[in-house]
């Protein structure tokens, strides 16, 4: 893992993310390593190798956002993860959290269960939700795909952990891919302590060509529903029906490729 260290000019920068009017990124790739993310365009700006193999990291970011106020909801970390395993050596999130305005609207999306090291902290916001990246991808799949993320049992036992220490929480399933994601179980696991649900949909454009001939070789099927408009179009569908008849919470569900999100 090559660890490029910088110095940010700014902490917060404005956002096109539906939601989000400013996002803040401590780090700039990722150790999770997903196969399918679709933040990998940052490969194009920073050229440091393969996505996974590299991360920015911002040293002067938890000054920056001392004594700033901005208005608007700020997503934390929207080109990498908040609390990737390199926090734990840097610890650039936490000392941003013990520095930012408390008044500020902050939204945190993770797919890591190091975020309950910060609960102290994030219970201090006067607005605050926190999101956990939750599918079923079975254990052997979810090493191949993104094997630097911890397990799902560990996010469920997070989310729960947050809920019931008084935070505002929500499931965002992600990649709903057609075989591979299971949304009624994830649902059913979730529901009593997530305040709403998020779906995405698989960006089959910004997963690139490595997942897609991986899903390809290992799940013929489900590569035809993907590659076939018609096909596709009827899955969303059928899982939005599904999902609407459960009777949770939706904050939204975001299909590609133009973030589209709807409730």
């Amino acid at each position: 893992m090559r660890i490029i260290k910088v110095r940010a000019k700014r902490a917060f920068n404005p956002s096109k993310i539906p939601g989000a009017k400013w996002s803040i990124n401590q780090y700039v790739g990722c150790q999770h390593s997903c196969m399918y993310c679709y933040a990998k365009f940052m490969c194009r700006r920073y050229n440091y190798g393969e996505w996974g193999s590299w991360v920015v990291v911002k040293e002067n970011i938890p000054n920056l956002v001392r004594g700033k106020y901005v208005s608007g909801y700020v997503y934390m970390s929207t080109v990498s993860d908040a609390y990737q395993p390199i926090e734990s050596r840097f610890n650039l999130t936490r000392r941003i959290l013990e520095n930012m305005n408390k008044r500020i609207k902050l939204s945190v999306l993770t797919k890591s269960d190091l975020i309950l090291r910060d609960i102290d902290l994030l219970k201090k916001f006067k607005s605050i939700e926190v999101g956990l990246t939750l599918n079923s991808f079975p254990s052997r799949i979810r090493r191949e795909i993104e094997p630097g993320a911890p397990k799902v049992k560990d996010r469920i036992n997070a989310l729960k952990k947050l809920k019931r220490s008084g935070i505002r929480t929500y499931s965002f399933i992600s990649p709903i891919i057609p075989e591979l994601t299971d949304i009624p179980k994830i649902i059913e696991e979730t529901r009593e302590f997530s305040d709403f649900h998020y779906f995405e949909f698989l960006n089959v454009k910004a997963s690139g060509p490595k997942f897609m001939r991986w899903i390809r070789e290992n799940f013929p099927e489900t590569y035809k529903i993907l590659t076939d408009k018609d096909k596709f179009e009827k899955y969303v569908s059928d899982m939005i029906s599904a999902v609407k008849q459960t009777g949770i919470n939706v904050g939204g569900i975001v299909l590609h490729p133009r973030l589209k999100v709807v409730t």
